[in-house]
């Protein structure tokens, strides 16, 4: 291709892409929300009341008495005493089957030998005892088996004894039981040199000979390995008293009524707990104390008249993470039926530079197109821009709008959009069965995570009131559009869409200029595939737009032209990469890549699944069961099924999703293996093609 020609492509880009990828203007950053109502919430917030609720939830790591576990949790009882104290509707604790777990009335090591002193309590730090370790009282010898791998348990005679490494417990108790150790102290810290006086929360599965495993920090635990290693003899005494408890498990919820009770709703989530025995701060009281400031502060402004109440209902819900979260979803399948979205906290007090920390939206999936993540991008960015001093704007007002605490920090906010991650209960709203569209917000990294140093001196007023401004003023303004702020919300998505088709382009333009000759046809195929699967999920994610707008034909008009100027960007931004493959070819001395599909190709072109209602039940398992060795011949090659589920649509060919799939995750994903597990999806009537 001639270079004038090239140039004249890449204008084109600049055409259609720059107004998702033009500077800011630092002296007009926008929200959705008009500024006097942002002015209310951002008045009314309070970042102190967070933290107060942290302090009074988990100011300190303590054993709870065993009254808890028949009765109701301290942490439950709080939110609900302070959502009837706020006037919350619908306040109450939602309870369902638990089980058993782990209770600890005493947990300690004293050394009786050649010296007299305790080396871990568990009423002192609870993290120091492993979860599930069991009653004991040993009195025996330590042993040093340096990183606990088997080897370095050969030649070491730990019959009887207690085993002592740097591995983390669960490893190390696995093979501390095969060589007959009674239990293991670990003195492994995620972050050693960070604070040594960190302890990583644990838990074992004992066999018949280890029975518990206790952590030691650093600072302590070193000096005693240096002993070991001296070849002191240190003989200790082991006493625990623990048992396994039945418990309840215990939901508290919500939430602020809508002007129309046959409206849709939007979810805030928080799980309150993460287990019984670790109780963390940022992870995640923090997010619990910042949804229940959320409800107070919606609350307070609709009742006194400053903020319009929305037409739609906004819930909150608090949950222990996973094993509440999917009880409460399956016993309310009429509500997830109304339920627009979620937003879930998980993390989001840290004080960021402590921490080296970014705040951060996990945005859905491709299988989960939805406007939440451009709604909650829009105030990170507001946020980011109004709290942080700009060059241009020195001489007027440095801070253009401060969301600060009185005993917060004063620092820029640091934010970032990431795709999507799990590990959270926005991942039980996201699932198949649900299809409700979840996003993740998360400080990270946390450098106190899953430790005994989660306390709330950790976290960051100002970080609290933030986070509760994002995730407040994301919920208000899609449970308060109209036809015009859902026409802003789609404006948006478009325009922010645009820039992430126009990132696939430099995306695979990096990729192609890395690919030898050898790998240049493939990578060249598989890099044009992310621009059309980025097109693909941006015109999913405006068509999403529809569920708040009227059912007219100017609001249908509107997303269709939209989604008009996605198939445009594409199309640019395909031309562009298609010069830049000719120009790379010629330099690389080979003939430039032919566009054309494969016979493979071409069936999974022409596979297009409608999914049936039975597909939300699928499971691996279940197909196993249901087809036996049918399905041996369709092998899946690693394809991530739980995604493929997601994309079947109705529109999206075996081949659109193999791209989809492509341009989300590493690695390539095999084109066989998408139409094979179409095939086994169809064969359980779960699909028609």
């Amino acid at each position: 291709m001639k270079c004038k020609t090239v140039l004249t492509t890449i204008a084109i880009v600049a055409i259609f892409c720059g107004p998702a990828t033009a500077q800011m203007t630092p002296w007009m950053p926008w929200s959705f929300l008009p500024e006097n109502l942002v002015d209310e919430i951002i008045g009314e917030l309070s970042g102190e009341t967070a933290m107060s609720h942290m302090i009074e939830m988990a100011g300190y790591n303590r054993n709870r008495p065993e009254s808890e576990y028949s009765g109701t949790f301290w942490e439950a009882e709080y939110v609900l005493g302070k959502l009837r104290e706020y006037g919350i509707a619908g306040a109450r604790i939602d309870r369902f089957p638990g089980g058993t777990t782990f209770d600890v009335t005493k947990g300690e090591i004293w050394e009786v030998s050649p010296r007299r002193q305790k080396l871990a309590d568990f009423d002192e730090v609870p993290a120091m005892l492993a979860r599930n370790s069991q009653s004991a009282d040993v009195t025996t010898d330590l042993v040093w088996v340096g990183e606990g791998r088997a080897q370095d348990f050969e030649g070491v005679d730990v019959q009887g004894k207690i085993a002592v490494s740097y591995a983390p417990v669960g490893n190390l108790i696995r093979q501390a039981d095969n060589f007959g150790a009674v239990g293991v102290i670990s003195v492994y810290s995620p972050r050693p040199t960070f604070d040594p006086t960190q302890i990583q929360w644990a838990s074992v599965t004992p066999g018949d000979n280890a029975k518990f495993g206790f952590t030691i920090p650093p600072i302590d635990g070193y000096p005693l390995k240096d002993r070991l290693l001296r070849g002191e003899n240190i003989r200790v005494n082991v006493t625990i008293e623990a048992q396994m408890v039945p418990f309840e498990i215990q939901d508290p919820t919500g939430y602020i009524q809508g002007t129309d009770p046959n409206a849709d709703e939007i979810i805030l989530s928080a799980h309150l707990f993460e287990g019984y025995a670790k109780q963390g701060a940022n992870d995640d009281i923090s997010g619990s104390s910042v949804i229940l400031e959320i409800a107070r502060t919606l609350n307070t402004l609709i009742n006194e008249g400053r903020l319009p109440r929305p037409k739609r209902t906004i819930r909150f819900l608090w949950i222990p993470e996973f094993s509440g979260s999917r009880p409460w979803v399956a016993a309310n399948p009429e509500i997830m039926s109304r339920t627009l979205c979620n937003i879930n906290m998980d993390m989001v007090g840290a004080w960021l530079t402590k921490n080296y920390s970014t705040y951060s939206v996990m945005r859905t999936t491709y299988g989960n197109p939805h406007y939440i993540n451009d709604v909650v991008e829009n105030y990170l960015r507001f946020v980011g821009q109004t709290n942080r001093e700009i060059l241009q704007n020195r001489r007027g007002q440095r801070i253009l709008k401060p969301i600060v605490a009185p005993t917060g920090s004063r620092e820029p906010f640091y934010w970032s959009v990431e795709t999507h991650y799990g590990s959270s209960d926005h991942e039980v709203f996201n699932a198949l069965g649900v299809r409700v569209p979840g996003v993740l917000m998360i400080t990270w990294p946390d450098q106190w995570y899953h430790t005994s140093g989660d306390r709330p001196d950790k976290a960051d007023p100002t970080q609290l009131k933030r986070a509760a401004f994002v995730s407040l003023a994301a919920a208000y303004t899609i449970a308060s559009a109209d036809d015009n702020m859902a026409a802003k919300i789609a404006g948006e998505v478009s325009s922010n869409g645009m820039n992430r088709i126009a990132h696939q382009l430099a995306r695979a333009m990096e990729e192609l200029s890395l690919a030898g000759v050898p790998d240049f046809n493939r990578s060249f195929l598989k890099a044009r595939g992310y621009i059309e699967a980025a097109a693909i999920n941006e015109k999913a994610t405006l068509e999403t737009t529809l569920e708040l707008m009227s059912d007219s034909k100017s609001m249908n008009n509107y997303v269709d032209d939209l989604q008009k100027t996605i198939d445009d960007a594409k199309d640019v931004n395909l031309r562009v990469f298609d010069a830049y493959m000719e120009i790379t070819a010629d330099n690389l001395g080979i003939q430039p890549v032919e566009i054309a599909l494969t016979g493979l190709e071409k069936e999974g072109s022409n596979m297009v699944a409608k999914p049936n209602e039975s597909l939300k039940t699928f499971s691996n398992q279940m197909a196993e069961q249901r087809l036996g060795d049918e399905m041996s011949k369709y092998p899946r090659n690693g394809a991530n099924v739980n995604e493929i589920n997601l994309l079947i649509n109705g529109k999206n060919s075996a081949l659109d999703i193999k791209k989809m799939l492509d341009v989300q995750y590493r690695g390539t994903t095999d084109l066989q293996g998408v139409i094979n597990h179409l095939k086994i999806l169809e064969l359980l009537d779960m699909i028609v093609m």
